[in-house]
């Protein structure tokens, strides 16, 4: 791949041109609005000037209820040798594209799977892909030529290609993406009239949940109008699960003791079942799960501190696996917890400790 036209200069648009650029492909950038176009051009994404000739590949960016439209405009003007969308629903666009009547050969939808709760061409990186999922739904249809065109702009993001049926991708993603966030809304929805004594508690566990709630309501909306029957397929289970722990915990609080147990055995068993759901959860660049000890260590806020941590464990012959931090309320202060091999979690704390550090039980 030689050239490219990314029409959608947004957060996916612009990382998926900053990688291509970066390697090489000569990128044109197109928007509704110019001047997100020369935003993403400034970060280096490309040029917002028109091509000259037909591209290699046109990626489209954009809404997935302007997908077909788009999409459309694009094929009649002969705007590229093969045509891709990146939208994160792929059934119906796909059949808003075929009512078109358009010869599809040259088209293939995608879907990768990686974002942030900002958006916008300023939140663009070009690693936003890097080891993550990305769907391709190509069809019986689907020319060979614009397949690989596909795989080499996988390859180029350095993403992991994963082929699907399209309303098999719709309800993977109703699944694992769109009922997430409508989880975590409704539950920092819970927040948003708290006393402000109950929300000063707020610890890593309701940071955990809420994170994706700070995503853009106008984007979400767009994106569940285009997926709502599977979406709500998963939150009638999900209201299901509900109301059976609503009923459970109203149990725990009988004087009965019979009904006590049952409201015990519910409980129990929607957290067993969350249990086992979290462990099929794929691991560390998708491998299985793999289980790690914490080594919790008090850090405080100042420059440098973060970096001496690292730098002290990497002396100590240990790989942190992953990391993260718990912030203490009203003080400059912190947990770092250091997620390592098991195997290597005795030396660790011991080497930290004889550096200087001070652990705490995570």
């Amino acid at each position: 791949m030689r050239t490219a036209l990314v029409i959608g200069t947004g957060l996916i648009g612009t990382s998926a041109a900053l990688a291509l650029a970066g390697r090489g492909v000569t990128v044109h950038l197109r928007d509704h609005d110019p001047a997100s176009a020369r935003t993403a051009a400034a970060l280096g994404a490309g040029t917002d000037a028109e091509p000259e000739g037909r591209v290699d590949l046109a990626v489209v960016a954009v809404p997935p209820a302007h997908v077909a439209t788009t999409l459309a405009d694009a094929m009649r003007a002969g705007a590229a040798r093969g045509y891709l969308d990146v939208a994160s629903v792929k059934g119906g666009p796909r059949r808003d594209l075929e009512a078109t009547g358009l010869d599809l050969t040259s088209y293939i939808g995608s879907h990768p799977m990686s974002g942030k709760e900002r958006s916008g061409p300023l939140a663009a990186t070009a690693d936003l892909f890097e080891g993550r999922p990305w769907v391709l739904t190509p069809t019986r249809d689907t020319d060979t030529e614009v397949l690989n065109l596909a795989l080499e702009l996988v390859a180029l993001c350095r993403a992991v290609p994963v082929v699907m049926d399209a309303d098999a991708h719709d309800r993977a993603v109703a699944l694992v993406s769109h009922t997430p966030q409508l989880v975590s809304s409704m539950v920092a929805a819970r927040l948003e009239e708290a006393e402000e004594s109950a929300v000063r508690l707020c610890g890593q566990g309701i940071r955990d949940v809420t994170r994706i709630a700070a995503s853009d309501p106008r984007m979400w909306l767009e994106i569940l109008s285009a997926n709502p029957g599977p979406v709500a397929d998963v939150l009638a289970g999900v209201a299901a699960d509900l109301d059976e722990t609503v009923r459970s915990l109203r149990s725990l609080q009988s004087s009965d003791e019979e009904k006590r147990r049952d409201g015990a055995a519910g409980v129990e068993d929607v957290l067993r079942r969350g249990n086992a759901g979290r462990a099929r959860v794929p691991g560390k660049h998708g491998a299985a799960p793999t289980a790690y000890e914490t080594v919790a260590v008090l850090i405080s806020d100042r420059p440098g501190e973060l970096a001496r941590i690292f730098a002290d464990a990497g002396r100590a012959g240990v790989n942190i696996e992953d990391v993260r931090i718990e912030h203490a309320t009203g003080q400059q202060a912190g947990l770092v917890q250091l997620m390592v091999d098991p195997k290597a979690a005795p030396a660790l704390s011991q080497s930290l400790q004889t550096q200087g550090w001070s652990l705490r039980t995570p």
